[in-house]
């Protein structure tokens, strides 16, 4: 009966801590999604992970947000079949590891301005959700695929917590 309660217990924290464990990134901290900024300095340093959040801050209608692939991040050209988020406050979900490209989409923003985001997601020690794409003001969460599961030092104090609980429901 002990280990059962234990097991349960060890189970619930084991799905409910990735999401008390993402982080939420806002683009460029406090000066959010604008021009004549250096994201790429802003994103330098920064370890994201699969299940991270980037958060889009922007006046609604001065701006927009393109998920592109390198070549469009170079040449700051959004595909022509792509939708961009506009909500101003737009959540992606980083739900796979590698290299993830993003733009500006308005006028010459992305050329002229550096309106543009390279960063590098790390996989995660738990799996990230299901594909899904959901829309609501004001924001919009879109995660992209199923990652990849390996073990990463991130999560290892989860090991602690839980070798704690067991140690405090054995000597209860």
């Amino acid at each position: 009966m002990a280990s059962s309660h234990l097991f349960n217990i060890l189970v619930t924290l084991a799905i409910v801590a990735p999401c008390i464990l993402a982080t939420d990134f806002v683009v460029g901290d406090d000066k959010g999604w604008t021009i004549n900024f250096d994201y790429q300095t802003w994103a330098q340093g920064k370890q994201l992970y699969v299940g991270d959040k980037l958060v889009f801050k922007y006046p609604k209608g001065v701006h927009n947000v393109y998920k592109v692939n390198g070549t469009g991040f170079q040449q700051c050209a959004a595909p022509l079949d792509s939708v961009p988020l506009t909500s101003g406050n737009d959540v992606v979900t980083l739900a796979t590891p590698g290299r993830k490209w993003y733009i500006c989409g308005v006028g010459q923003h992305c050329k002229a301005g550096n309106q543009k985001l390279l960063i590098t997601v790390m996989p995660s020690s738990t799996p990230s959700p299901s594909p899904s794409y959901t829309a609501s003001s004001p924001s919009t969460s879109i995660p992209y695929t199923s990652a990849a599961i390996s073990v990463g030092a991130r999560y290892g104090w989860m090991m602690v917590i839980f070798g704690l609980l067991a140690i405090a429901y054995i000597f209860q």
